[in-house]
């Protein structure tokens, strides 16, 4: 137990644990003091030195996310002194800044911007050497762009790389004025280790990374009456959009954005969920497969554990890092590419529409969906199956340029055929969510019966734990699962890459052993991902968990299997799970991707 120390802030008394840092110290007695390079999800740096404070006798001003609070010391977050240095840093970082708001993505969600306004940085005492510096912009990526002139060196982005997803796809080049974060030889972000995750462009504070944006192509397509564009939903944007309008996080507002996209101009407006629907149905039906080949068949070519493939950061991460276990992925489609695939073909033909004419839009949570979607292999329905990728922050950018009052929207219904879903599609967009949705069909096709958890509600895969794991003892089966008696069917869920690192690492050595993992690149699954709304961190990540699962839990349908629509495809379209049109259609291989 920390002993508890007595410091001053500002001349009033405060009595704390001494391993508390002045910032956290400040901030639990409402003091505000202004940080650039601190984050909560990240390791303290001390780089910036925006967040200098006085602790009186000291000649030196100290950084407040570094310096632990002792006993007795005198601190002043806004003497002279810490106020004129704050705004000489401050100076300093514009100096070599692109300073041309007007024309940044991140224009009125800045850090520095913010700050440059609170100080009155009007005239600049420094001289300006942006216009000096050979800055180049890196726009190969089909997800994120990288400004240096827009960089203050905080290595938000490069601690975010390498703590949180463990890939160290950005790294601190040269010293002094030479100094700048860079890439492997200073390749371009298309060709490094870039899972294209975005958590870089979550945790910067300026617009050096930020994803590329498609807004202006679909606005296009909006326009041209030639055109049919449809527009699907992922999960997490329901539970994320309301931030960017006000709304408290974990604020459900599916009414709201489904209106507002039918106001918008969409023609047809549909749920990712009911895809991640019909993923757990492909899904499971192939786990199952795959141990009947284990158990029964002896195949020796057969992977076990089957790892789920809904993630394209992670899939991108597997083919860098462990390509020799590609053959463990699950081979469907996400939920995304399968709803593409079926918009152009079934849909198509449901509705008597050109494929040709259909422009496929999908709204994710995700930077890494814009990559997914320009992969060659997602081709499948003869066209392109999603043509644009829009982040939750840039649907949130087209409703505000359309003029529309999010606040006042009344609730509207998705469109029929493909928009029906149950909740057990709904968590998908929280870790575990996969898994635990697997598990309540899975369980139910073996036995016939509900898995053995209060209200479905299968809490061991739930949470923000680095690494869970659940196991369900398979009993009474139906005769047909007959050689599954008795298993103990052993599942595994991490999110963020540098925990699909660690559970990869026990799986290469044989120190674990499961039958199923669930991976997502991005902290607390989809509903962290790296198009969510700025700002991110532990409580937002908690508050939108708890609201995916209320959303779930408001569903008339929790399973997949009894999703109307399912039953519906499968019957008019698809046959069976695993048949030769869901083989072709929703099912895919991935590629071993180089290192360096």
């Amino acid at each position: 137990m920390s002993e508890k120390v007595n410091i001053t802030i500002n001349g009033i008394p405060l009595r704390i644990n001494e391993n508390t840092t002045i910032l956290e110290a400040a901030q639990k007695m409402n003091i505000k003091i202004p940080t650039l390079c601190f984050h909560k999800d990240l390791c303290v740096a001390g780089n910036c030195r925006v967040c200098v404070v006085e602790i009186a006798g000291d000649k030196r001003l100290v950084a407040a996310c570094a310096t632990p609070v002792s006993e007795g010391i005198e601190v002043l977050t806004n003497s002279l002194k810490v106020r004129n240095s704050r705004k000489h840093i401050i100076e300093l970082l514009l100096s070599e800044h692109n300073a041309d708001c007007t024309k940044c993505y991140k224009n009125g969600n800045c850090e520095l911007q913010k700050l440059a306004s609170e100080y009155k940085i009007i005239n600049q005492d420094f001289i300006n050497l942006a216009s000096l510096k050979k800055y180049k912009i890196d726009y190969y990526s089909p997800s994120i762009i990288k400004d240096d002139s827009r960089c203050i060196r905080c290595q938000r982005c490069v601690r975010t790389c390498t703590e949180i997803q463990g890939v160290s796809a950005l790294t601190v080049a040269y010293k002094g004025n030479n100094m700048k974060i860079t890439t492997f030889f200073d390749k371009p972000m298309n060709d490094v280790v870039c899972t294209n995750c975005g958590q870089c462009v979550n945790h910067c504070p300026t617009g050096a990374l930020i994803e590329k944006n498609y807004i202006e192509e679909v606005w296009e397509a909006i326009g041209n009456p030639e055109k049919h564009v449809i527009v699907q939903t992922a999960p997490a944007v329901r539970i994320g959009l309301g931030e960017e309008f006000g709304f408290n996080p974990g604020e459900r507002v599916t009414g709201k954005m489904v209106a507002a996209l039918k106001r918008l101009g969409f023609d047809t407006v549909l749920d990712t969920d009911f895809t991640a629907d019909l993923t757990i149905i492909e899904e499971g039906n192939e786990l199952l497969q795959r141990l009947k080949k284990v158990f029964v068949d002896k195949d020796p070519n057969v992977k076990i554990p089957m790892v789920t493939s809904c993630s394209p950061g992670w899939i991108k991460y597997i083919e860098h890092m462990y390509p020799d276990f590609l053959g463990n992925l699950s081979s469907c489609k996400s939920p995304q590419q399968m709803f593409g695939a079926l918009a152009k073909t079934y849909f198509a033909q449901s509705r008597n529409i050109d494929p040709d004419k259909i422009v496929s839009v999908s709204i994710m949570p995700c930077t890494a969906k814009k990559f997914e979607a320009s992969r060659p292999e997602m081709h499948d329905s003869g066209y392109r199956d999603i043509d644009y990728v829009l982040t939750t922050r840039e649907l949130a950018i087209m409703i505000k340029q359309a003029g529309i009052e999010f606040n006042q929207l009344e609730d509207m219904e998705y469109d029929h055929l493909m928009g029906e879903s149950s909740g057990a599609g709904v968590i998908f967009g929280a870790t575990g969510g996969v898994m635990e949705a697997a598990l309540r069909t899975a369980y139910e096709i073996i036995t016939g019966r509900d898995v053995p958890f209060e209200n479905l509600n299968i809490t061991p895969v739930r949470g923000m734990e680095s690494v869970k794991e659940a196991s369900i003892k398979l009993e009474n089966v139906k005769p047909e699962w007959g050689f599954l008696e008795g298993i103990e069917l052993k599942c595994a869920v991490a999110h963020g890459l540098i925990n699909a690192h660690q559970v990869m690492e026990t799986v290469k050595n044989g120190t674990a052993i499961y039958h199923f993992i669930e991976i997502m690149a991005c902290p607390g699954g989809c509903l962290g991902g790296g198009g969510q709304p700025i700002p991110t961190n532990p409580e937002i990540r908690k508050k939108r968990m708890e609201a995916i699962y209320a959303e779930d839990m408001g569903k008339p349908i929790r399973k997949s299997h009894l999703n109307p629509e399912i039953i519906q495809i499968y019957r008019d379209f698809l046959g069976e799970p695993l048949g030769e049109v869901s083989h072709h259609l929703l099912h895919t291989k991935y590629v071993p991707r180089e290192r360096y």
